[in-house]
């Protein structure tokens, strides 16, 4: 353990690491190591949480830049090199098992300080895949950090191999978080709307929610939740149906107004970005850090769910855990804290509940002027684009069918933020030739969505999901994240350009600094504004130059997952 920091966590401590980690800070024992200014760089975690579910990570990274650092090199293929280099080095397999064993005694003696020892389901197991081979370097470096040089030999070499982007003997934390931001916790952040404070969870013997009766002022109507778990974020929905309820699954129970249509009401709607699918493009696996953080909001969820009385609940898995080799020990421990089987669904579905979410919303005459005279007689098709951590979904289809919205044509592709970041953009800020190969490889992504989808058919264009909705409140010049402001906002494709420019020329820092930028996007946005740019382009050129804008809509999977459970 370094001994020449002051261990004890302060409340402000707990402060900015909420800040950092964008969710409240949770049964953090002590800081395991510290900034040269003195803010957290390592939050050292009991090995049981309060709410019963034993936590194996005790060293937890928070600092922003520090873990953008160690996810770059993750996504470079380090890990699977190291564990090669263990079965061909004994002495570094001897040195590395050495750390394994240092690792449980400083958990031992972590659990004697919070009171919370004698954790029988983890006994002997540590983490980051110590001791015999290396799936999660947050864990090795978090455990380098707080020990000190030559306990961890990988968790120093990652060290070492960050230095062009962090280092130990400087502060980093300028614009890696907003300081003045609210804190976040259970009853307020930027990026939550709720109706209530939540009530603490009834826990099981065995660590898992106990059910709950809904409380007193439970809403009156059917009460549905969906839970949206993509590869950058997790988002949760509670709604109140209103209107009648006998539709089809999928699309044709979401209205767009009038009489017979349906429509939800929000009661509660949150997101949280955990990266789940962080490094899984190059390692073809969930990491332990991100299947934690996954987790850790599930659990949150499951209360929330409870407290508002859902009748049913759907929870929809999308790219990460579809490309995962290791997606059944995400399916367990959802099953475990939602007590709802994930699903895993196929790119086609998450393509037509992306369309249905979207045009539950949408109002088809509105949508009729989207395109210029030259869109013709295509003035009631539209296009909604879908663009998430690790697939973008494209939909085509009407609103106003026989049977309500339609699709018509749709394809899922594996083109995302998170994914494009990890394969292209490195640089702080990228490149020229970053910037280059990235627009390269979208385009080549676009051909193979133009053969599936005709995009020329589109009169108007729809963009969904946290991508799309940040590039408008940059367009905006918002001063803080406002739904009801991006909703329904169009932006013409130079605006958009525009913004992708900025936001690709603008250091992380930079990006951090902005008011409306949640911090899990900070890494991530210049690789999805340039997805979106390059994907409007293409419609314009597909379309003649009829269509040269796109509508932002904050009702997407989400919404259309909800309405899927009405059928």
């Amino acid at each position: 353990m370094n001994q020449d920091l002051d261990r004890t966590p302060t409340p402000q401590d707990l402060d900015t690491i909420s800040l950092q980690l964008g969710r409240p800070a949770r049964d953090v024992v002590e800081i395991g190591a510290r900034c040269v200014c003195g803010n957290p760089l390592v939050a050292t975690t009991a090995p049981r949480l309060s709410n019963g579910i034993p936590f194996p990570t005790t060293f937890y990274l928070t600092h922003p830049v520090l873990t953008a650092a160690v996810s770059r090199l993750e996504a470079a293929g380090v890990m699977a090199e190291m564990t090669e280099r263990l079965q061909q080095d004994p002495e570094l397999a001897a040195h590395y098992r050495a750390a394994h064993e240092a690792y449980l005694l400083e958990r031992d003696r972590v659990g004697a300080v919070a009171g919370t020892d004698g954790v029988p389901e983890i006994r002997g197991i540590s983490a980051g895949g110590m001791p015999d081979r290396v799936k999660c370097l947050h864990v090795l470096v978090g455990h380098s950090l707080a020990a000190g040089p030559g306990v961890n030999p990988l968790g120093d070499e990652a060290l070492e191999a960050i230095r062009a982007d962090w280092t130990t003997d400087r502060c980093w934390c300028a614009g890696a978080w907003d300081p003045e931001a609210p804190v976040p916790s259970r009853d307020l952040s930027r990026h939550v709307r709720r109706l209530a404070g939540e009530r603490n969870p009834v826990m099981t013997e065995a660590g898992a929610p106990a059910a709950e009766a809904p409380p007193q002022d439970a809403p009156a109507g059917r009460v549905v939740g969906a839970v949206d778990c993509g590869t950058n974020s997790i988002r949760l929905l509670v709604a109140r149906v209103e209107g009648p309820t006998g539709g089809a699954a999928g699309g044709s129970t979401g209205g767009t107004g009038g009489a017979g249509t349906v429509r939800l009401v929000d009661l509660h709607r949150e997101m949280r970005v955990v990266r789940l699918g962080e490094g899984v493009d190059a390692t073809g696996q969930l990491s332990e850090a991100a299947l934690e953080r996954t987790f850790a909001a599930a659990e949150d969820y499951a209360r929330i769910l409870r407290r508002l009385g859902a009748e049913s609940v759907r929870f929809v898995a999308t790219s990460a855990s579809r490309d995962a080799r290791n997606a059944e020990v995400f399916t367990a421990g959802i099953r475990e804290r939602l007590g709802v089987e994930p699903e895993v669904i196929s790119g086609d579905e998450e393509a037509a509940l992306s369309f249905a979410g979207a045009a539950s919303v949408l109002d088809p005459d509105a949508l009729a002027g989207a395109g210029t005279p030259a869109a013709g007689g295509r003035d009631r098709t539209v296009l909604v684009v879908d663009l998430g951590g690790g697939s973008t979904e494209f939909v085509l289809g009407t609103l106003d069918g026989p049977k309500g919205p339609q699709v018509l044509e749709a394809v899922s592709v594996p083109m995302g933020c998170v994914r494009f970041t990890e394969r292209h953009l490195h640089g702080d800020p990228p490149t020229p030739g970053e910037i280059a190969a990235a627009t390269a490889d979208i385009d080549a992504v676009l051909d193979e969505v133009e053969a599936a989808v005709p995009l020329g058919r589109a009169a108007a264009v729809v963009g969904v999901a946290g991508t799309i909705t940040t590039v408008t409140a940059a367009a905006l010049g918002l001063t803080e994240y406002d739904p009801a402001a991006i909703h329904g906002t169009r932006l013409d494709l130079g605006t958009t350009t525009r913004i992708s420019g900025q936001l690709l020329a603008a250091s992380r820092s930079e990006r951090a600094a902005l008011p409306y930028m949640h911090p899990g996007r900070v890494d991530v946005i210049g690789a999805g504004a340039l997805i979106w740019s390059t994907v409007l382009r293409r419609v314009e050129r597909a379309t003649g130059g009829a269509v040269t804008s796109a509508i932002t809509s904050e009702h997407d999977i989400l919404d259309g997952i909800a309405l899927s459970q009405l059928a």
